[in-house]
């Protein structure tokens, strides 16, 4: 609770008493907190203490606040380590979620010509091209869209699309995958985006382009996804050169 006797600043108590409360969750995501006034009062302390605490906890994307409504217990975002090549099936299962796919798009055609580039083709080869929500627990996290060389894993359907791919791969067609370079940037959500992935148009996403690799070398996979940035960060782990 809030200990006015106590050197610790009141705004941080309020903070640190919030942030218990959603760890316990005694408030879960997507809860409304008490006005700044039912707060102050309650903890017998200034509104403009109760407001530099929240303000604080929004600016740390613990709260969010919603003009006319609120402010409300974030969402947890789900953490991704960037060392380590994993599906995003096994990253879920790893966190404890329910991974699932939503199929929107899928065709065999000859690889444009970026594609074609970066996958090593020849012209007019083709890849299997597919655009899928990606969820966890139900909920959407990306839109991805993949690039894949028909001749590298021919037979490729949806069947095998709603499992896991990379498992696919090793397991039955005993390719052994080996890398991948991936670059990450900022970007804003299109209206069309948005609609799929349940956030407001010209919203912040996170941008990703990922190209995997064969033990042999071989890229198999190019993939474009536009990840929730209210959802997803992402961590590594630094060592001084």
């Amino acid at each position: 609770m809030v200990n006015k006797n106590s050197p610790l600043p009141l705004y941080y108590q309020l903070e640190e008493h919030l942030k218990h409360l959603i760890q316990s969750e005694e408030l879960k995501p997507g809860d409304a907190l008490p006005s700044e006034r039912e707060l102050a009062e309650s903890f017998k302390i200034s509104r403009m203490t109760v407001r530099q605490a929240i303000t604080n906890l929004v600016n740390k994307n613990v709260l969010y606040r919603e003009k006319g409504r609120g402010t409300f217990v974030s969402h947890r975002k789900i953490e991704q380590s960037l060392q380590g090549l994993t599906s995003f099936s096994e990253d879920m299962k790893s966190r404890g979620l329910e991974p699932g796919n939503k199929l929107l798009h899928f065709e065999i055609s000859p690889a444009a010509d970026d594609i074609q580039e970066l996958l090593s083709l020849e012209e007019e080869e083709l890849v299997y091209t597919m655009k899928r929500i990606r969820l966890a627990n139900g909920e959407p996290m990306a839109l991805e869209t993949s690039y894949i060389p028909v001749k590298l894993l021919p037979g490729l359907n949806q069947e095998i699309l709603d499992r896991s791919l990379y498992h696919y791969i090793e397991s039955e067609l005993n390719l052994h995958i080996s890398h991948a370079t991936q670059s990450v940037e900022a970007a804003i959500v299109t209206e069309e985006d948005a609609l799929h992935l349940k956030v407001k148009s010209g919203e912040p996403v996170l941008f990703i382009q990922r190209d995997s690799f064969l033990e042999d070398g071989t890229p198999f996979e190019l993939v474009r996804s536009v990840y929730r940035a209210d959802k997803y960060k992402f961590k590594i782990n630094l060592d001084r050169l």
